[in-house]
């Protein structure tokens, strides 16, 4: 009854903001069985993730209007970080909306920290071990996606 319930909702996108090409693909394969229909799209930076999200650069042929459903941030990303992504984005009247939550390595309480004074949704750090990993992403996702009210 709940696949069947789930198949028949908007299909959703996910923005997954890492630079670390192999957690990214941990990511997409651990979300591949989520009963939630969506999309990933990976970016590696932060200044592409800020080019997506306001339709600009290699993204301009995007409609602005059309924002994900949830970001998955890394907070240590080239060109712009991940708490400034985040910050940008929480301070944005059209994107402050946007469920964030951070995925990073980092346990440091200065970042869990930072990222809550700007308004991160949820700070989440990467367990070591696959298994635990792939379900964190799994019961998160699904969280953002199926139980929270957009």
């Amino acid at each position: 009854m709940w696949r069947k319930w789930l198949k028949n909702r908007e299909p959703c996108t996910i923005l997954l903001v890492e630079d670390n090409i192999d957690h990214a693909e941990m990511v997409i394969r651990s979300l591949e069985d989520v009963p939630v229909a969506h999309t990933v799209v990976h970016l590696e930076d932060g200044k592409a993730a800020l080019d997506y999200l306001y339709a600009r650069g290699p993204f301009g042929h995007r409609e602005s209007s059309t924002l994900p459903h949830l970001m998955l941030l890394d907070l240590r990303l080239p060109k712009v970080s991940g708490l400034e992504v985040l910050a940008r984005v929480k301070e944005d009247n059209r994107l402050r909306a946007l469920p964030v939550v951070v995925l990073t390595t980092s346990d440091a309480e200065n970042d869990v920290q930072m990222a809550y004074a700007s308004y991160a949704n949820s700070y989440l750090t990467k367990p070591a071990e696959f298994a635990k990993y792939s379900r964190m992403l799994k019961e998160v996702v699904f969280y953002w996606l199926n139980w929270n009210r957009r």
